[in-house]
């Protein structure tokens, strides 16, 4: 009659190994998919490419650069959830010359950077690129596809300036990476 009270502890402690085990085996089954919430880029061209980002977050504009990208590959520019509806991109084509602009000015230099502000570029010591916008429609993920010349979306002619406190001009061939879902 002891092996009764054995087989019942046995089954208690798997239980409880069971138990503790499930939230690391859920650990790792989420870890092992891609982050559904990022900023990404992908070079649709036959050549590499050098990317700069400017952005608005709780401190101000912000300008980074430079991400080199690949021929035909993909680079998560911002990790997580976007906290911006509006970025904006600045590319240029290293192997084959041209660029991707807009009419957004922001401060970059040539090597690599972070840049708190828009304003007084040249002043402080930097180059005035215009980087065209992205309107990420809210969503929470969206990727940027970098395309020839051939293929570009034609853009709307705007003013020139410098982004300001509420919105900048608009110019942007993007799609959301999620299809468009929330």
């Amino acid at each position: 009659m002891t092996a009764l009270p054995f087989t019942i502890a046995r089954r208690c402690i798997s239980r409880i190994i069971a138990h503790a085990a499930a939230p690391a085996v859920l650990l790792l089954a989420i870890s092992a998919y891609p982050a559904m919430a990022d900023f990404r880029l992908c070079n649709n061209t036959g050549g590499r490419v050098g990317v700069a980002l400017g952005y608005k977050d709780a401190e101000g504009w912000t300008t980074e650069g430079w991400w080199n990208i690949s021929a035909r590959s993909c680079e998560t520019l911002l990790r997580g959830a976007l906290v911006a509806r509006y970025y904006y991109i600045y590319a240029v084509d290293y192997d084959r010359g041209g660029e991707w602009s807009g009419h957004a000015y922001m401060c970059s230099r040539e090597k690599e950077f972070t840049i708190r502000g828009t304003e007084n570029c040249l002043t402080r010591g930097y180059d005035r690129t215009g980087f065209f916008e992205v309107d990420t429609s809210e969503q929470r993920s969206w990727t940027v596809q970098l395309t020839d010349s051939a293929e570009q979306i034609p853009e709307r002619p705007l003013p020139s300036r410098t982004p300001g406190p509420s919105r900048p001009p608009s110019v942007a061939p993007s799609a959301p990476a999620d299809g468009g879902k929330r």
